[in-house]
């Protein structure tokens, strides 16, 4: 039995990995890509999306959504990412997008296969807002949907306080969460950082592999690895991928508890931050948050998948 889902995304480095899952994964019956204002500038956004399609030899529907948050101005994780794809470019000659908004597909999409449709989103929650905002009994007929987002009573990346997906739109994020969506929740900290990570060693295992999608998966990642170990991260981090995974693996999931999940808006100091109650305050859970996952599982599941054989109709190009 195939999983039918839509990606929600901002496409810069493990965002790539995530839609490379949605594509290889045999379970995994990917019918749209929909993209949202996040880590890098929009229109790179498209681009690493479609050097994603071509690396993969397959590409789906993809439809562009919101180029800004709900009210605030949008907010880059250039400094993390670069260009989100490691300098690589190629011809982006007859790759284009849908004419169809991506909130408008989104609700499509979900009505269409009423029940059965699960959303990953791993940007910023602009678009799942807008849908909710549009159409509320949306949230009802999505099956389930996985959000990359926020810190488990743990530290934040982008402040002190926030992960970066919710500080961006942390207005989008509040509607979600109070929509009614079965939501699942894979949280930055600690989850991310302790699970999730890609040492050195697992990186030259990759880079051992060297099919397209290895050395894809090494470029893309290559900035952002720079950057985290220069803050003391031992490696890259993945819980874009691991978003994906979860839902077409649901057995990589050892520990998790319902959660009420609810998101700060008024204030600069903590705006984003993710306020995750489990259990004692007399909260109705809204959430599910992963806590732990069978780590050697999961990056098994991604070498597995980088070690797939596939014929790129396009070569890639350094850019500039």
């Amino acid at each position: 039995m195939t999983i039918p889902l839509v990606i929600d995304t901002d496409t810069a480095q493990d965002d790539c990995v995530a839609i490379l899952a949605g594509l290889l994964t045999p379970e995994a019956d990917l019918r749209a890509i929909t993209m949202v204002a996040g880590n890098v500038g929009f229109d790179r956004q498209v681009k690493n999306a479609f050097m994603t399609f071509n690396v993969a030899d397959q590409q789906v529907p993809m439809y562009l959504g919101s180029r800004l948050p709900l009210v605030r101005p949008w907010a880059s994780a250039e400094n993390v990412h670069g260009d989100g794809a490691g300098g690589l470019d190629m011809d982006f000659t007859g790759y284009s997008p849908e004419t169809e908004h991506a909130v408008d597909a989104l609700l499509r999409l979900a009505e269409e296969a009423e029940g059965e449709l699960n959303i990953v989103a791993i940007g910023p929650l602009t678009n799942i807002a807008l849908a909710v905002r549009k159409r509320p009994e949306f949230a009802s007929q999505v099956k389930h949907l996985v959000v990359m987002g926020g810190s488990n009573n743990a530290r934040g990346n982008i402040t002190a306080a926030a992960e970066f997906n919710f500080y961006v739109d942390p207005e989008a994020a509040k509607i979600v969460f109070d929509a009614g969506f079965r939501i699942t929740v894979v949280p930055w900290a600690p989850l991310t950082l302790q699970q999730a990570v890609f040492g050195r060693d697992v990186l030259e295992r990759i880079a051992a592999i060297d099919t397209p999608l290895a050395r894809f998966f090494t470029s893309v990642c290559s900035a952002t690895l720079a950057f985290d170990e220069s803050v003391g991260i031992p490696g890259t981090t993945h819980p874009d991928s691991l978003s994906v995974a979860v839902l077409l693996r649901p057995e990589l999931i050892t520990r998790s508890a319902e959660y009420n999940v609810d998101i700060e808006t008024g204030s600069e100091l903590t705006r984003g931050y993710a306020a995750m109650s489990w259990g004692v305050h007399g909260l109705a859970p809204n959430a599910t948050v992963i806590e732990e996952i069978d780590a050697a599982g999961f990056q098994k599941y991604l070498l597995d998948m980088l070690s797939l054989s596939t014929t790129p109709p396009r070569e890639f190009r350094t850019a500039g």
